[in-house]
């Protein structure tokens, strides 16, 4: 629809509609997959690497503050799986009730929810054991398992990050919601290195598999997420949901 004053804006509560999408988003999400598993795996089996981590977590236990430490527990804390979880919901029921958009409520949180749980999948083919407790000077928490690779918290504010960033994509808030993304996930990062409870590469990890997951996630999602939403009942009564674009057929 046009009017006197030109084209009509898009409706900003379809803005994820359609996401930035790399060209050869399958071949890139292999490599992103193959460049982790390398990571992980070279961590975890390479005895040099391992000593030198262990050193850098050695050396943030020995340098701890009280305020320093109220913020790595505190951090660790929140977004804990169910900090997350919650996070989640809160995010897709405000995107889906309050401001309307169901399109922006399912991609948004299906991205980072996405590339959140993607982490799981390589927790349990790496199989990399946490850093030692007995082996650290003052470790602030002793978590154990063999789910170190990649740090999920991490994961998660990168995750949530890129889809931030996504959503203020086009607007006078994409640069301050890049920074503030970016700045994010180095301080979840190096909170979790203070705390003891991942190595370095755990966070580097998280980087590679977040936007890795994202670069998938969009490919997909341009693929069959409107047409998904279109066969939703009820859904076109919250939001608007744009119908999906078909090639057309010579005749």
């Amino acid at each position: 629809m046009t009017s006197i004053h030109g084209p009509a804006a898009p409706d900003p509560r379809t803005r994820l509609a359609r996401l930035p999408q790399l060209q050869h988003w399958l071949m890139v999400s292999l490599i992103g997959t193959l460049a982790l598993l390398l990571l992980g795996f070279s961590a975890k089996l390479l005895p040099h690497v391992l000593s030198i981590e262990l050193a850098l977590d050695e050396s943030l236990t020995d340098h701890q503050l009280p305020v320093l430490n109220a913020i790595g527990i505190g951090l660790s804390t929140i977004f804990s799986p169910p900090g997350a979880v919650v996070i989640l919901a809160l995010s897709f029921c405000f995107l889906l009730f309050v401001r309307r958009a169901p399109v922006n409520a399912f991609a948004f949180t299906g991205l980072a929810a996405f590339c959140w749980l993607s982490s799981e999948i390589f927790k349990i083919i790496v199989a990399e054991p946490r850093p030692n407790g007995a082996l650290l000077d003052h470790p602030l928490l002793a978590e154990v398992g063999n789910n170190s690779f990649p740090s999920g918290h991490t994961t998660f504010i990168a995750s949530f990050a890129i889809a931030c960033y996504l959503l203020a994509r086009g607007t006078r808030w994409q640069r301050t919601t890049a920074i503030a993304g970016i700045v994010a996930v180095v301080i979840m990062g190096t909170a979790r290195l203070y705390v003891s409870g991942h190595y370095l590469t755990d966070v580097i990890g998280s980087v590679i598999l977040a936007s890795t997951a994202a670069v998938f996630f969009t490919g997909l999602w341009n693929l069959i997420g409107l047409d998904i939403l279109n066969r939703l009942p009820w859904i076109d009564r919250l939001g608007p949901i744009p119908p999906v674009a078909r090639p057309r057929v010579a005749h």
